[in-house]
């Protein structure tokens, strides 16, 4: 029987542990943390996305818990246009799933062979020709045919593996929250929840999980929310936090400061944006009768500013899955890194110039990507969703 060891119990972690021992492999997962628990958030997830999900037999799950979510366009401060809302192909249609009952999901799917074992930091990786590859926590080392890196941004594994790779600030920082129905403000007819707004180095997203008075898609409804600003992360208190991003805010328009004002601190969950700069040279270390390989935030952190890191996670697993199933395991770990590293490279030079976009600043900057967000955010956004529309898992 084949062996793995899946560093990380994230999404990412969690779906592709799941997927190999669906396959036959007996898999041990190690987690950092004492608990396995997801933030109390969403995540929106395009057809990329799905299509992995898919891949991985999740698709059942997923569409048990997902929310479509309709294109609404892009304002600025004042309320003006600077998208116009715009019919979505329904392959090209993402979906906003609560964290948690995603979470949920892939727990569902990890079956017997799967060994969870929490509160174990991973301190050295082993990747070397003629000896299997193993991790270690200082006290024990684990040993299997394929280790799996998906211990996120702060990587440990990638760390070593791949020292060129930096974890740099973004030089912003988000707040998420949910409001659950019973909190959530009742707006006028003819306002919509879902859409964005962008200021000076500001930027407001809302989506609905669900609809009120329903059961709806997700057994945990609500209005989801994301503020970005530029800036470092904020010390103070989630209270105050929330002070901050109501001044902030203040005259935006609906539903900016409706939701702000619905938000509890308790549902606050603030995070820095980081990234990797330069991404890894390679995602795949050949060792022994298989190797290492590099999966999700631990590959390819990057800003969310297209929502494509969760994706790139699932993309990962899928395709990290097929390859085992088709190839022997050396060939699959240099196949794996073959495949993912170009596909990540794509989108996170796509993420960037969104960035550069999105995190303007001062009058004449402003002015310029005012006037320009009409040609210039369509066509990023439409190259993206049309590069992720495309995406297939190999078979």
């Amino acid at each position: 029987m084949r062996t793995a060891v899946v560093v990380g119990a994230g999404i990412g972690g969690l779906a592709v542990a799941g997927a190999l021992a669906r396959s036959g492999w007996q898999v041990t997962l190690l987690e950092r943390a004492d608990r396995v628990r997801p933030d109390p958030t969403a995540v929106v997830l395009w057809p990329n996305g799905v299509r992995a999900l898919r891949a991985l037999d999740l698709g059942a799950g997923l569409d048990a818990i997902a929310t479509p979510l309709p294109d609404g366009g892009v304002r600025r401060p004042d309320g003006q246009w600077l998208v116009q809302p715009r019919p979505t192909p329904a392959d090209r249609m993402p979906v906003v799933v609560h964290r948690e009952d995603l979470h949920d999901a892939l727990i569902a799917g990890l079956g017997e062979r799967v060994e969870l074992r929490t509160g174990v930091s991973v301190r050295t990786v082993r990747a070397e020709p003629g000896q299997r590859p193993s991790v270690g926590d200082g006290r024990q080392r684990f040993e299997a045919d394929l280790i799996v890196a998906a211990d996120g941004t702060d990587s440990e594994i990638r760390r070593q593996l791949a020292p060129e790779s930096r974890v740099v600030s973004s030089g912003c920082a988000a707040w998420r929250a949910v409001i659950p129905w019973y909190r959530a403000p009742r707006l006028p007819a003819d306002q919509s929840v879902g859409g964005e707004t962008l200021g000076a180095g500001y930027r407001f997203v809302a989506a609905s999980l669900g609809e009120r008075g329903s059961s709806g898609a997700s057994s945990r409804g609500g209005i989801y929310w994301v503020a970005t600003a530029a800036g470092a992360p904020r010390p103070e208190p989630p209270e105050t936090q929330l002070t901050l991003l109501r001044r902030w805010y203040s005259g935006w328009p609906t539903p900016v400061g409706e939701l702000l004002d619905a938000t509890d601190p308790a549902d606050l969950v603030q995070q820095e944006i980081r990234e990797l700069r330069p991404l890894p040279r390679s995602y795949g270390f050949p060792a022994g009768p298989g190797g290492v390989v590099l999966l999700g935030d631990a590959a390819h952190a990057m800003p969310p500013h297209l929502g494509q890191g969760a994706c790139l996670a699932f993309e990962d697993a899928a395709t990290l899955a097929s390859l085992l199933r088709e190839s022997r395991l050396p060939d699959a770990v240099v196949a794996y890194d073959r495949l993912r590293r170009p596909r990540a490279a794509t989108v996170v030079r796509q993420t960037r110039r969104m960035s550069a976009v999105l995190q303007a600043r001062g009058r004449l900057a402003l002015r310029a990507r005012d006037a320009a967000l009409g040609a210039i955010s369509p066509r990023l956004l439409s190259g993206a969703a049309a590069s992720a529309a495309q995406w297939r898992p190999p078979s």
